[in-house]
């Protein structure tokens, strides 16, 4: 068996958006929050979406998702801001209100480590 790990360079930021409701609100959020990736991947502004369940017991109960959106570039997230954003999210507050908290992180990535397995 022999591994080798590829580096890539690349330029590219990373969208976060991180989620906080109630677990009774979980299902049918995550529904919702389904399709509204897809509207945002729909702008044609970023390279790919992860829906993640951040793995923290919160004291209170309550669940927390992050959504991370590839952005091509600095210049392609600050399009969606400028687009789309506004409306994508009053989308969430008209249907979610106060009963989802959302906060909103930027990351640029440096570098992109793979790791390739061959098991002959």
């Amino acid at each position: 068996m022999t591994t080798s790990v590829l580096f890539k360079k690349i330029i590219m930021v990373i969208y976060n958006v991180t989620c906080n409701m109630a677990s009774h609100l979980e299902e049918e959020w995550l529904e919702w929050i389904r399709e509204h990736i897809a509207h945002v991947l729909g702008t044609g502004l970023f390279k790919d979406a992860k829906l993640t369940r951040v793995l923290v017991e919160e004291q209170d109960g309550s669940s927390t998702f992050s959504i991370q959106y590839k952005a091509i570039s600095r210049e392609t997230l600050e399009t969606y801001y400028s687009n789309h954003a506004e409306a994508l999210r009053k989308a969430g507050l008209d249907k979610w209100g106060n009963n989802v908290l959302s906060f909103r992180t930027e990351l640029d990535v440096l570098d992109e480590y793979t790791v390739h397995t061959n098991l002959n």
